[in-house]
């Protein structure tokens, strides 16, 4: 006979698995396995306490480290001097002037000196007596312009009008200039050359200060004194000359006047010439009475010289000469 009842499993399904949880779940296990990186997560988030007291403990041995390094470095490096207490620090310096070709100016103290307007330096603008740091800057930058044009515009030294520099000066001073003009006395305080001569192509050289302070003038207006104390050297196509060149030297002090434009009339408003004086080496004294430059020689029945002639470039020199024009 043929039973037809189903034959009992070899093994019957335990419901809760072997190792106690259900077999399903293992079965999902399997089925759906997470990644790596899912791993590391989940590793991560049930240790994230520890780990970020790790990481805070190793950010401040990194600390320690670096704070000890810089200290080492500070203590092995050579000292330098702190300015003192008071001290004006000033800004960065400005680079060095290259120096010309000597040019016509070879062996002479001149060959060294800055050309033309690069040896015409101002001092630093600082409220003074009356007048702010800017007022000082704008008067310094005024008489520094009348002096260029004074003593180093060709056009102008070489020229037969006063004009260019008029424009510098207060109109009420207008007419001193011009009066001035083909006299001895324009000569203390601006350049004429004689129109027989020519200068090389050479740019004059210039050395000297300038300063200031505030003043009141007779009238009690508030009045910036500026005082100017340079020597100009000039270089000259000289044909008597053994070199066919020779060399011009005048050293002058002015003194200019600025006064403060609210303290007087329009007109008086401007640069004014207070007090000038001057030397000159090499020149034509005959051409120096017309207020004309141009190079000239020494008398030779003239008692010699009493001193070394470069001791003349030094415009610590007095203005006053034993012996001159």
């Amino acid at each position: 006979m043929t039973d037809h009842r189903s034959a009992p499993d070899p093994h019957p399904a335990d419901p809760t698995g072997r190792d106690g949880y259900p077999d399903w779940l293992h079965r999902l296990e399997r089925e759906i396995r997470p990644s790596l990186a899912l791993r590391l997560r989940i590793w991560c988030r049930r240790r994230a306490r520890r780990l970020v007291a790790a990481s805070g403990a190793l950010l401040l041995l990194t600390g320690l480290l670096g704070a000890g390094a810089y200290g080492y470095r500070q203590l092995r490096r050579p000292a330098t001097a702190s300015p003192a207490a008071g001290t004006v620090t000033g800004s960065p310096a400005s680079p060095a002037v290259p120096t010309p070709d000597p040019g016509v100016f070879a062996g002479t103290p001149a060959a060294t000196w800055p050309a033309g307007a690069a040896g015409i330096t101002l001092p630093p603008a600082r409220p003074t007596d009356g007048f702010t740091a800017a007022e000082v800057s704008a008067g310094l930058a005024r008489v520094r312009a009348a002096m260029l044009t004074a003593r180093l515009d060709r056009a102008f030294m070489t020229g037969d009008s006063p004009t260019p520099l008029l424009r510098h000066f207060a109109p009420a001073a207008r007419d001193t200039v011009r009066k001035d003009w083909s006299t001895a006395t324009i000569g203390t305080y601006a350049t004429r050359v004689s129109p027989d001569v020519r200068l090389t192509p050479d740019q004059p050289r210039a050395k000297g200060a300038i300063t200031y302070r505030g003043i009141r003038d007779a009238g009690g207006a508030r009045t910036l004194e500026v005082t100017s104390n340079v020597v100009w050297v000039y270089g000259f196509r000289d044909l008597d000359s053994r070199t066919g060149r020779s060399v011009v030297l005048l050293h002058d002090e002015v003194v200019w006047r600025l006064p403060r434009a609210g303290d007087v009339v329009r007109s008086d408003r401007g640069l004014w010439l207070h007090r000038m004086s001057s030397y000159g080496w090499g020149v034509d004294c005959d051409a120096i009475k017309h207020g004309l430059v141009r190079p000239g020689r020494a008398d030779p029945d003239a008692p010699p010289f009493p001193e070394d002639p470069d001791r003349l470039y030094d415009p610590a020199h007095p203005i006053e000469l034993p012996v001159s024009c």
